[in-house]
């Protein structure tokens, strides 16, 4: 398959179309109007340099929200109170020590200056949202991502005392079966969400719940 570059149209090629990692396009702009497109679509970017890069994996990792697994010694730290637990209090904070934080393995960050104004602008515009865990009054751990409809659309999290972002996501997760939300879209594996729950499943049945959901 072809990666296809992008022109001046939000419009995006058929998911069904992407490489078998899921790149399906590359180029364009990070504009609000684009970005929403490409969620709605089942597409999310991702910067290797400075050009964007458009996916759209199968199979998508996705989290059900009534699937959440909370293990016994985070039962214990919630029960203990050892965080404190806000939404949307400290978005930008979230977001840029998503950027900046170490990552073992990692030789940078996907998190272009391009993509914080981006995103930044999607919060401001009621999109984005933020979760953060505190001890006293100090950002310890988070996650940012996008909201639409009965999706939540994980972007990325950060932690800088043990836990903390996992506590952050618990109690993100349980705030979203409140509200609705039936998936949440983890976009690629990584075996901390797998440990809370998060599973494989086919593009096809993610496209129809983004149909249905958005």
């Amino acid at each position: 398959m072809p990666i296809f570059p992008l022109d001046n149209s939000i419009e995006f090629p058929h998911p069904s179309l992407a490489e078998p990692d899921g790149l399906l396009a590359i180029g364009g702009d990070l504009s609000a109007a684009r970005l929403l497109q490409a969620y709605r679509a089942g597409i999310f970017p991702w910067f290797e340099g400075d050009v964007p890069l458009w996916w759209s994996p199968d199979p998508r990792f996705v989290l059900y929200p009534k699937a959440l697994k909370v293990s016994h010694s985070m039962r214990q730290i919630i029960r203990k109170q050892t965080f404190t637990y806000t939404r949307n209090k400290a978005f930008t904070e979230v977001l840029r020590s998503c950027k900046t934080i170490h990552r073992p393995g990692q030789g940078g960050t996907w998190i272009t200056s391009g993509m914080e104004s981006a995103y930044t602008d999607l919060h401001r515009k009621g999109y984005a949202i933020s979760a953060e865990a505190w001890v006293d009054n100090e950002l310890v751990g988070g996650l940012y991502g996008i909201r639409m409809g009965k999706l939540f659309f994980g972007e990325s999290m950060f932690s800088r005392q043990s836990n903390a972002s996992k506590f952050a996501f618990i109690m993100l997760v349980r705030d979203l079966v409140e509200e609705g939300v039936v998936l949440v879209d983890c976009q690629v594996h990584t075996a901390h969400l797998e440990s809370l729950g998060a599973e494989m499943i086919s593009r096809d049945v993610y496209l129809g719940m983004l149909k249905k959901y958005i």
